[in-house]
């Protein structure tokens, strides 16, 4: 299928010469304060070649604004990683250090997982 068609609701196929598809339009949310958002830190092995990465979840709002969030983390801890679909990403374990970064910004924290 392709992208551009991702987000039609459910009709495959109509004979109907008048039929109008019926786009589902993803509208962006607006991005929550930091006293309000629920994030999860936890550390992450999975099909990653055994190689560990702090994983951020839980983020509500924007990209643009998860993007803003994720290079702020990755500056502060000196590594690469990445940023989306609602997850932070951060090469390596810096669970500790990012919780500390994100109480001194005001985010509500939590350590998540083994």
């Amino acid at each position: 299928m392709s992208k551009k068609n991702k987000n039609i609701s459910g009709v495959v196929y109509s004979t109907n010469p008048e039929f109008e598809y019926e786009y589902n339009e993803a509208s962006e949310q607006e991005t929550l304060p930091p006293q309000q958002q629920d994030l999860r830190v936890q550390l992450d092995k999975k099909q990653r070649g055994g190689k560990a990465v702090t994983l951020i979840t839980g983020f509500v709002g924007k990209e643009e604004d998860l993007i803003t969030l994720g290079k702020m983390l990755k500056q502060k801890c000196g590594t690469g990683g990445s940023a989306k679909d609602g997850e932070i990403l951060v090469q390596g374990d810096f669970r500790d250090k990012v919780i500390e970064l994100l109480k001194s910004s005001n985010y509500k924290v939590k350590k998540s997982g083994g």
